[in-house]
C-alpha cells in the first residue's frame, strides 16, 4: 500500500497536473481507508478555494 507521505505528494501534484489513472485509483483506495489523508485532501481543496477567492477580491478586503 502507498504511504501517507506519497499520497499527500500525489494530492499536491494533482493540482498542478493530470494524474494517471493508476495514480487516481491509488489515491482513491488509500483515502477510502485513511481518514488522515482524506482530511488532508479536504483541507487542501478548502485552502486553494479560499486563496483563489482572496486573490479575486471576494473576501473581506477591508480588514
Amino acid at each position: 500500500m502507498i504511504s501517507c507521505k506519497e499520497v499527500t505528494r500525489l494530492m499536491s501534484e494533482g493540482f498542478e497536473r493530470t494524474l494517471t489513472l493508476r495514480e487516481r485509483f491509488t489515491l482513491k483506495v488509500h483515502t477510502m481507508m485513511c481518514l488522515g489523508c482524506t482530511n488532508y485532501g479536504k483541507h487542501m481543496v478548502f485552502l486553494r478555494k479560499a486563496t483563489r477567492r482572496r486573490r479575486e477580491g471576494g473576501a473581506d478586503e477591508g480588514r
